[in-house]
């Protein structure tokens, strides 16, 4: 099917040429913001920038998470024991097709287990993938397959870690005096979602494959330019250390602190349930890196090596905290939605808290950050309307994860993975992007009120 190749073929040439890069986007969403709060509100331009400058620090403890999960996640990769396990997944593909498809559906099935597993597994096959196959006699194009790693994150709002589903489904959240708990039931364990995931899952397997290039367009993977191994500090001269080095590289010391983390963790589980979250996400990706390093200092190694991964998100999310504090002291997220709200009925209320959902995720790219100031919002128009809350906390969901597809700043993980840039691989998520729209906005329409 050429057609899905020929509708990738505009996007992708118009992101090499007209997308800018992540950092100047959020620079370009802040200024837009900061103009529509003065204009669409009763804002100054004082209160504006007061509300921009303490929304900077607000999302700092989420940043820390964020980073601490990249690199334990990035510095497990590059053990040997997972070294030699991503060999094997690599080795799979027999075809390009299948290689584009095995790495969507990883990505995806990753997502739906948690949001941070799907960006950072999913760029570690396909950089895996990528590596194998450049040693077989059909040829990868690498950008495509590493937004097919991505693509698979189309769908993490319907899985495990639903920021919006989990924050309704926990006793004492903030809008629980207006609706109560809503158990997951009704949410992401519901018959409609646990479908259109599967749906939404398939379209990616399945799509990413019909989007690779002529061969003459194709761009292989480059194992040189790229770092593929554990960086290993296994110690070839044990003789010539000194007597504390020894004692430092005795890898007894890192597996001690890997399984300190991992019986924390299975205390945790055995005390509160089965609940993941980011900081057992954080610990569990330390805790198997400790274990498998070969020394502390080995560890050591891994962790600096990915340090560098993780620069531009602690340099780009403070802006997009700014964006926030703006949205939510000023009063612009209530009048953006008080116009959804107005044009919408309750067989449609649904649909538009899914189309406002993708346009917030663009100015909030986080989707616990983007529930805190949009949900209560949308839970009233809700209640106004007669509308199941469950229906807009699933619509403002779908939403958040469908415009990640366009919105650059999630790619940053992935990307310093896999060693691209973004305007390789944002062409080819437009057309999933596109695909997907119809999906869950039919999907939405499909729920109506949720009142049957």
């Amino acid at each position: 099917m050429k057609i899905f190749q020929t509708l990738a073929r505009p996007f992708v040439s118009f992101v090499e040429r007209y997308y800018p890069d992540a950092f100047i986007f959020v620079i370009v969403l802040s200024l837009i913001t900061f103009l529509s709060a003065l204009f669409l509100t009763d804002s100054t331009v004082t209160s504006t920038l007061l509300a921009w400058g303490n929304g900077l620090p607000m999302l700092l403890k989420f940043t820390a998470q964020i980073t601490i999960i990249m690199v334990g996640a990035h510095a497990l990769a590059h053990t040997n024991p997972v070294q030699k396990f991503l060999t094997r997944i690599g080795q799979l593909p027999n075809s390009a097709n299948q290689a584009y498809s095995l790495v969507a559906f990883t990505s995806g099935i990753a997502s739906l287990c948690a949001w941070s597993f799907g960006l950072v597994i999913g760029a570690i096959v396909a950089r895996s993938v990528a590596s194998e196959c450049s040693k077989k006699s059909f040829k990868i194009h690498y950008p495509l397959l590493v937004a097919s790693a991505y693509s698979g994150f189309v769908i993490w709002h319907m899985g495990y870690s639903s920021s919006a589903a989990l924050f309704v489904s926990t006793p004492g959240h903030l809008l629980e005096d207006r609706i109560g708990i809503i158990p997951v039931t009704e949410t992401i364990l519901s018959s409609t979602n646990i479908v259109l995931a599967l749906m939404a899952l398939a379209i990616i397997t399945i799509i990413c494959p019909l989007m690779k290039p002529k061969d003459k367009d194709i761009i292989e993977f480059t194992p040189d330019k790229i770092n593929m191994s554990d960086n290993s500090s296994a110690l070839d001269k044990q003789s010539e250390l000194t007597l504390i080095e020894k004692f430092e590289n005795h890898r007894a010391l890192n597996i001690f602190l890997g399984f300190a983390l991992v019986s924390y963790i299975v205390v945790t589980y055995t005390e509160n349930g089965f609940s993941l979250n980011l900081n057992i996400v954080s610990w569990t990706f330390l805790a198997f890196g400790l274990i498998l390093a070969s020394s502390p200092m080995h560890f050591i190694k891994l962790i600096n090596n990915a340090a560098a991964t993780v620069g531009p998100i602690i340099l780009q999310y403070p802006f997009y905290s700014g964006i926030m504090g703006m949205m939510a002291t000023t009063g612009l997220m209530k009048v953006i939605t008080d116009w959804i709200i107005s044009i919408s009925t309750p067989e449609t209320l649904g649909f538009f808290a899914f189309l406002s959902g993708g346009l917030v995720n663009m100015f909030i790219p986080s989707g616990g950050g983007q529930w805190a100031v949009q949900g209560p919002i949308m839970i009233e128009a809700a209640l106004s309307l007669n509308v199941n809350p469950s229906v807009v906390v699933l619509g403002v969901a779908y939403g958040d994860q469908w415009s990640n597809m366009i919105q650059p700043f999630w790619t940053i993980p992935i990307l310093a993975i896999a060693g691209l840039h973004m305007r390789q691989i944002l062409g080819y998520t437009f057309v999933i992007f596109i695909m997907t729209g119809f999906l869950y906005g039919g999907g939405m329409l499909y729920m109506g009120s949720g009142n049957i």
